[in-house]
């Protein structure tokens, strides 16, 4: 697969009048509290839209085409009873524009490798649709099916499941068989195992066929396999179960896809996420990152190119439903994030419910909410071109002189390519210092590409900031930038007020206040007083600074003339010492 850097499939801006990005991002905040900082992560904004959404007509769903010739997508609902199925054709930009009524139940479509033929899956046949007229083309028997066909157009032909039960509970552990189209009729093919098997077609041109069980099937080891399909009759080349010795981590399967290239598979598992593999099915080297919390997988495709993935997920709430991201799980380029939410979009991707354009310029998602048997189509276009960024010059920070414990804001300027972000980009900040590496969140970039990262720096010595921009699906990451800040110690100061003059018999009384800036110190400070006078210095008993910072000196003189009290605080590892003194002229 070739990992290409420029999005130039993706032709259309984003219009953020209809759709509103969702991109999960956390927005840093300060406040200042006392002597110190603190730095706020709030929660993620949550929003998601298409350009398009269509209710669909239908209460159940079995699949999706994508006919990028004549810019169609053809939707079947899948009925187990014995009720008049249907197929539904939207255009590009979400519009109903036909429908092919059966007599009998559908499940399933699949679109030949030119666009010229749309297939359907019924009980008893599969019929072909010419999509330039949406006129049936042919009719081909089948055995006889009543727990949803699946289709697959691979290796030029026509690839599809029957399983016959007499109740629809059966069909989780039914025998089902593989068949393909040959010669006017769909003849088995002689593989055959138990459950609903799912089907996927490999890369154009490559000749494959993935096959997998579901985890409803009641097999306690669920495969996946692939086939080549160039011959008169498939051969399967790999094949694979998942669990371990113990039993666990078994294939719990919604959806597969194989890469353009052929050289990988993406596997939906409601147990594990995203699964990517190599051709061979074995994992490989590098692995997506983890769906949001609480999202469990349900679909997945690539992109036309390679290029980009869709994960799709079932997920409470507003964690996102879908991601679409770089297929090179290498990429750390956030992802585009989308939460379905409520009776005007579904709550969840369905299962293979994913779908894009050849070009790129359109991915298909169907979703699904209510009771289960309410249905949507939304039709997304992703952003254009990326562009390049850069951070502008070096970092700087502010106050000059940087202390522990007091606020610290370090500034810095991105530039991007190409016209203005749609939504304000953010950069993430980590400071370095003798403890290790500190998170410091995100921050928002401003309109003339400005930002601020504040932080409180908690030790003495240097501290490295390092700010980062991911980028995002118009955006390319930005070289990171470092900024090293000598951190000091927080001054603290001692101030006195004394009399003029006092008498030795009525002795002197000294009040004063301690402040120390920064980190609020763990215990009250302890101060040391020592009076000076014609007879020597010694010194007096220490005084402890009240919780508001005051503290008193009281003192019976030893002789008369001048006498100076000095008051004085060693300092700690984060704050400097003080000194204070003060001069009283005794008499008798």
């Amino acid at each position: 697969m070739t990992w290409g850097a420029e999005l130039s499939l993706w032709g259309a801006q984003l219009n953020t009048a209809q759709r509103s990005r969702r991109l999960a991002a956390t927005l840093l905040a300060a406040a200042l509290a006392g002597t110190g900082l603190t730095v706020a992560v709030a929660p993620a904004a949550h929003a998601a839209a298409s350009d398009a959404v269509a209710k669909l007509p239908i209460s159940s769903y079995s699949g999706l085409a994508v006919d990028s010739v004549h810019r169609r997508v053809y939707i079947a609902d899948q009925r187990d009873t014995n009720t008049d199925g249907t197929v539904l054709v939207y255009d590009f930009q979400g519009q109903k524009v036909g429908t092919l009524p059966h007599e009998n139940a559908v499940s399933g479509v699949a679109l030949s490798d030119d666009s010229a033929t749309l297939y359907v899956g019924e009980r008893g046949r599969v019929v072909g649709y010419d999509t330039g007229t949406l006129q049936q083309s042919g009719a081909y028997g089948a055995a006889y099916d009543s727990c949803g066909r699946q289709l697959a157009f691979a290796g030029g032909t026509v690839w599809s499941t029957d399983a016959y039960v007499y109740q629809a509970y059966q069909c989780a552990t039914a025998s089902t068989g593989l068949d393909m189209l040959t010669g006017g009729t769909v003849d088995r093919t002689g593989w055959n195992d138990v459950g609903r098997l799912q089907l996927a077609p490999g890369a154009r041109g490559k000749n494959r066929l993935l096959m997998g069980q579901p985890k409803e099937s009641g097999a306690a080891n669920p495969f996946l396999a692939s086939f080549d399909v160039s011959g008169a009759t498939p051969v399967r080349e790999a094949s694979r179960r998942f669990a371990d010795g113990d039993g666990k981590g078994a294939l719990d399967l919604q959806d597969m896809a194989m890469s353009p290239d052929g050289g990988k598979v993406a596997v939906a598992d409601a147990g594990a996420g995203t699964r990517l593999l190599n051709a061979d099915l074995s994992d490989a080297s590098g692995q997506y990152r983890a769906l949001p919390a609480g999202a469990t997988a349900t679909a997945v495709a690539f992109s036309g190119d390679g290029t980009y993935i869709a994960r799709g997920a079932q997920a409470p709430g507003s964690t996102p439903d879908l991601l679409v991201q770089s297929a090179d799980p290498a990429d750390a380029t956030p992802p585009l994030e989308f939460a379905f939410e409520g009776s005007l979009d579904g709550n969840a991707v369905a299962p293979r419910g994913l779908a894009w354009s050849q070009d790129g310029s359109r991915l298909f998602a169907v979703t699904r909410g209510g009771t289960g048997q309410e249905f949507w189509l939304h039709v997304i276009q992703p952003p254009a071109v990326q562009y390049d960024t850069r951070f502008a010059g070096d970092l700087t920070h502010s106050p000059a002189g940087a202390v522990a414990g007091e606020p610290l804001a370090v500034r810095g300027r991105l530039e991007w390519d190409g016209p203005a972000p749609a939504e304000p980009l953010k950069v993430s900040a980590v400071r370095k210092d003798a403890t290790g590496t500190h998170q410091l969140g995100t921050a928002t970039v401003k309109d003339d590409g400005t930002f601020t990262v504040l932080d409180e720096p908690g030790l003495v010595g240097e501290a490295t900031y390092s700010v980062s921009f991911l980028g995002d699906l118009t955006h390319r990451p930005a070289t990171d930038v470092t900024h090293t800040v000598t951190v000091g110690k927080a001054p603290s100061a001692i101030a006195l007020t004394a009399p003029d003059e006092a008498t030795m018999g009525g002795g002197v009384h000294i009040t004063g206040t301690f402040t120390a800036q920064g980190k609020a110190l763990p215990e009250r400070a302890v101060l040391t007083v020592k009076r000076t006078d014609r007879l020597g210095t010694g010194t007096l008993s220490s005084v402890t600074v009240a919780a508001d910072g005051t503290f008193t000196v009281d003192d019976l003189p030893r002789t008369r003339r001048e006498v100076t009290y000095a008051v004085s605080w060693p300092g700690d590892d984060l704050h400097t010492g003080a000194t204070a003194s003060a001069t009283v002229f005794v008499r008798r």
